[in-house]
């Protein structure tokens, strides 16, 4: 298709695809008042225009076209999806004409230049603070809050934490790094956010899980801390052990360097052979003597640093075991999977209990069709969950295996 045309007789369409033709303008679309989904992506569009007359869409997708600019769109005040994905959008500032859309609640930019500036999810979210999914990924409260600082800060501040939190096994838990991961690349979760209902738990489920994450991220930075002054204990006493052998071994060497050299002098100077011979009797036996104090010092030192080791040793592992203990039991991420469990439980029944009363055409709110597409039968919205469900524990459990890995490890 190379123009939008002759759809004039169509003004009760709700529900327009024109994805992936050669259409280089929008136009043609001024008598469809009463549509409400609208699929104009992969085409060679590049100025937004012609959606005046388009007041009821809800559902609006651009993704995949030549577009410079967000514009043009002031009467689409029912607009609750907008995914402009892959364009040419270079300025972060564009983001701020999306304030006017009070219903916008999925906003899809993934792709546009704009992308690469490091402000740009936060940016999005100080101004568009009402967003429950951005590139297909849940936004929560713990993104919102920190949105407030500036970006350069929060850099800086995320750096050091990764940084620390790397030696401390926890990277990544100290804010919403996790529970993203788990909605990455599931476009169906942020379909089913409009089902009634859905709204409630995605207020309170996130809260939850960061909160989790976030305890065992202090609880790990707390055991490294003992760690490391662990470590550093033992270097200063491994230290002490050996500077005290030393300066002990110096004064024993010292001490037989002044007789050794006192009775050279004394051999050299002696009135006799058998004087002389008294003299290299009594150096030899001094000598061995050098010798066996010698050995003495190493072998008391390698007890020492034998029973030093045993004791770090013995001080780590309880740290470790204790530290392992706690991330499967006082600060589990088993809780987070406990979290995830009933959050997939009501999910799933709101899901159902939706579908009964879209089938009895008992429900009261206007789904968008792609949400509708995904309650075509129980088996169809059971199998769904579920698999997604399955994904995002297997996550959760490669995260606490990494942790108690790298505590293996170390």
């Amino acid at each position: 298709i190379l123009q939008i045309d002759s759809l004039w007789q169509f003004e009760n369409l709700t529900k327009l695809q024109l994805d992936n033709n050669i259409i280089e303008k929008i136009e043609g679309l001024e008598s469809l008042v009463h549509l409400a989904w609208l699929d104009l992506s992969f085409n060679n569009i590049e100025v937004i225009e012609g959606l005046d007359a388009l007041v009821k869409l809800q559902d609006l997708s651009l993704s995949n076209n030549r577009i410079s600019k967000i514009e043009h769109m002031d009467t689409l005040q029912e607009l609750q999806i907008f995914s402009i994905g892959k364009n040419n959008l270079t300025t972060l500032e564009d983001v701020i004409y999306l304030r006017r859309f009070k219903n916008l609640r999925t906003l899809n930019l993934a792709g546009n230049p704009l992308c690469e500036d490091e402000r740009y999810t936060l940016f999005v979210v100080a101004h568009l603070p009402d967003l429950v999914y951005l590139d297909f990924r849940l936004v929560h409260d713990t993104t919102v809050s920190i949105s407030a600082f500036p970006a350069c800060a929060v850099g800086q501040q995320q750096r050091i934490s990764e940084s620390q939190a790397g030696l401390a096994f926890v990277e990544y838990l100290n804010g919403s790094f996790l529970f993203d991961s788990l909605y990455a690349e599931d476009p169906e979760a942020a379909k089913l956010a409009y089902l009634p209902g859905v709204g409630d738990l995605l207020q309170i489920y996130p809260s939850w899980f960061v909160s989790v994450c976030e305890n065992l991220f202090n609880y790990g930075l707390e055991e490294h801390e003992k760690r490391e002054a662990e470590v550093s204990s033992f270097c200063e006493s491994l230290r002490a052990a050996l500077m005290a052998n030393q300066q002990e071994t110096r004064k024993i060497i010292l001490d037989f360097e002044c007789r050794n050299k006192r009775r050279l002098d004394e051999i050299h100077n002696a009135s006799s052979y058998d004087i002389a011979e008294s003299k290299r009797a009594e150096s030899k036996k001094d000598i061995l003597q050098l010798s066996e104090a010698l050995m003495t010092l190493e072998m008391l030192l390698a007890d020492q640093l034998e029973e030093l080791i045993k004791d770090f040793k013995r001080n780590i592992d309880d740290i470790a075991s204790t530290f392992i203990e706690n991330v499967k039991g006082i600060y589990p991420l088993p809780r987070c999977r406990d979290l995830e469990d009933h959050h997939h439980e009501r999910l799933l029944e709101i899901s159902i209990t939706t579908l009964e009363k879209l089938v009895k055409n008992e429900l009261e709110e206007d789904l968008p069709d792609d949400v509708k597409t995904l309650l075509v039968d129980k088996t169809t919205i059971v199998k769904a969950l579920n698999t997604s469900h399955g994904i995002r524990l297997l996550k959760i459990n490669k995260r606490e295996c990494d942790i108690l890995c790298s505590t293996y490890r170390w």
